[in-house]
């Protein structure tokens, strides 16, 4: 694994992934999330679908892939516009760090508020990684943000947390991989469009999404 990757996947990079909860927030309020056991259901369930989603859009904008025709298709993929507008959110973060960090004529080639898998893909393009690595770090990102705000919203033990998540490694291994090897995936999830647009009404809100 390349230092590349390695700070794809940290949660301190300032692409503001720190504000999202990925549905979580609202999970615990409607009672669907609370504890160690439903945390591994809804990161299990999450990775499989808008993960395995981010995987595919990552890998093929990594590849040299159409940058707008990709960023239609993940809106085509994404029918919450509360979930639109959270992936394009950090996509513009994840654009104001990338181009500091891994200066690229790619950057110039993203529509103006891109999909947090599309610029994550030419992250990683820039940062001289695969597509299959891009790949990696967006399933991995998929459930370490969430499970990270789980254990700040429910005061989870950290060594709990962090078990949960390195126990989801082969899944994320094996996200990545179908990812590169079948193409664009097409799964969606109802409950967690749901998740995202009552939140979205919220006023007392911590994380944006």
């Amino acid at each position: 694994m390349t230092a590349a990757l390695l700070t794809l996947a940290d949660s301190r990079l300032p692409a503001g992934g720190h504000a999202h909860s990925g549905g979580v927030e609202q999970a615990i309020a409607m009672g669907v999330l609370t504890d160690a056991g439903s945390l591994t259901t809804f990161l299990r369930r999450r990775l499989a679908t808008s993960g395995a989603v981010a995987a595919g859009l990552a890998a093929a904008a990594c590849g040299g892939g159409d940058l707008a025709a990709l960023d239609a298709e993940a809106d085509a993929r994404t029918p919450s516009p509360a979930l639109r507008a959270a992936s394009r959110q950090q996509g513009r973060g994840l654009v104001r760090v990338g181009r500091r960090a891994w200066p690229s004529a790619a950057w110039d080639e993203l529509p103006a508020l891109p999909h947090h898998a599309i610029a994550l893909g030419v992250a990683a393009a820039a940062g001289g990684l695969g597509p299959r690595d891009a790949a990696q770090a967006a399933a991995y990102l998929s459930v370490s943000g969430p499970a990270t705000a789980a254990q700040r919203l429910l005061a989870m033990d950290p060594l709990t947390v962090a078990a949960i998540t390195a126990r989801l490694a082969p899944e994320v291994d094996d996200v990545a991989t179908r990812a590169v090897a079948d193409g664009l995936p097409a799964a969606t999830d109802p409950l967690l469009d749901l998740l995202a647009e009552v939140h979205a009404t919220r006023k007392d809100r911590i994380f944006a999404s």
